[in-house]
């Protein structure tokens, strides 16, 4: 990440975005019950008092304990408790484990929170101008809005799968819009491209390295596949031929026996999706949501179409509206040219996980505001689907 030096008034700017983001995370969580802050029903699910714990350790590690002088912790055991992949920090809870953390309490944790707030809010009012601390904050925040949308996520994979389907909250998420009319295909000229973040704010180090890209002409839908759309390729046997998967794909559908997106259940022969608003008919006019890239590469198979590559849907995405679901693309998530990790601890931020991971492009619905930018380089492994994830198609 790089940010030049700025006034020193940025620094109240920066501590009112600390208190309005920190006060969403907690917002986000306000309409759940004590019971639900503990439950981890798989791995990839991290409950909600962790990630409360997990975004003010951030603040606390990065920030507080290399700034503050004769910073206390809160709690020394927490460093093991939240830490997340970070390997120079230390031991840490196994990723599988943290459900059964039923110490410390939730109350504990949100007294955590209120510690490592005013100790953030002291610093950011006395500190005099300082762009190296200037950019830790911003990347803590960045980092929090990461976790407001894991925590949408988890929330959503914790309710729907307790057996009652219990109401999230009614008015949490907006309805998706509803898409009426055809798809049309824009085109895209043969070119070379410009790829990678270009500016003055804020960017994820997987963005740098502004480079060119050589491509041939393409066509890409100018909106998602919608439910309606997916339920076609699901009642001509989709999931059950096995001409439209990849061969892991193929397996990964067997294995664990899919049939639809997840959170689909067929009901009396009605198709019923579980949402915020807990179970309610599918819409068809929405964009299809909670697919696996296996699906997603399926289905584009099934139309005799493909998935767009990163490159082609950045150079594309001024074009088109995105932001409703993160839309998959068939580009493996790499190193751009001239990558380097960033020194010292938050160099594991990104960098490490560039294998086996596939590019996701756009936003959510669950997209914090101001956190979505059309070189975003979101990632996930081929089967995973709960997050927002949908399908742009193009040939």
């Amino acid at each position: 990440m790089e940010i030049k030096p700025q006034p020193t008034q940025i620094f109240s700017d920066i501590r009112m975005n600390y208190r309005v983001n920190r006060q969403r995370t907690e917002e986000i969580c306000k309409h759940l019950e004590l019971e639900d802050y503990v439950v981890q029903p798989i791995a990839d699910v991290s409950p909600p008092k962790w990630h409360l714990g997990h975004t003010s350790w951030f603040f606390e590690t990065f920030i507080l304990k290399p700034y503050v002088q004769a910073y206390q912790e809160f709690n020394a055991e927490f460093n093991f408790v939240f830490n997340s992949y970070y390997e120079a920090i230390g031991k840490r809870v196994i990723r599988t484990d943290r459900g059964n953390l039923s110490r410390p309490t939730v109350m504990d944790v949100y007294k955590y929170r209120r510690y490592v707030d005013n100790a953030m809010d002291h610093l950011l009012k006395h500190i005099n101008n300082h762009p190296e601390l200037l950019q830790l904050v911003i990347t803590g925040l960045n980092h929090e809005q990461q976790h407001q949308e894991l925590l949408l996520s988890d929330i959503k994979y914790i309710l729907g799968h307790n057996p009652l389907f219990p109401v999230y909250h009614k008015d949490e998420a907006p309805l998706p819009a509803l898409t009426t009319e055809s798809p049309s295909m824009i085109t895209i000229n043969e070119g070379i491209y410009e790829i990678g973040y270009k500016g003055e704010g804020f960017y994820w180090d997987n963005e740098k390295g502004l480079h060119k890209v050589y491509l041939k002409q393409f066509e890409i839908s100018d909106r998602l596949v919608t439910n309606g759309e997916f339920m076609q390729f699901i009642n001509d046997g989709g999931y059950k031929n096995f001409e439209f998967w990849h061969a892991e794909g193929w397996e990964w559908v067997n294995s664990n026996q899919i049939y639809s997106p997840l959170y689909w259940h067929l009901i009396e022969g009605q198709w019923m999706n579980y949402s915020f608003r807990g179970l309610e008919p599918v819409r068809e006019s929405e964009p299809v949501c909670h697919v696996s890239y296996y699906e997603a590469y399926a289905y584009a198979a099934w139309r005799g179409m493909r998935l767009p590559t990163e490159f082609e849907w950045e150079t594309a995405a001024n074009r088109f509206s995105w932001g409703e679901r993160w839309e998959w693309t068939a580009s493996a998530y790499l190193p751009y040219p001239d990558f380097t990790k960033a020194e010292g601890t938050l160099g594991e931020y990104n960098g490490k996980f560039m294998i086996n991971q596939q590019v996701l492009r756009g936003a959510s619905e669950a997209t914090p505001l101001n956190h979505s930018r059309r070189t975003y380089r979101n990632f996930f492994q081929t089967h995973q689907r709960w997050q927002f994830t949908g399908i742009r198609l193009a040939q």
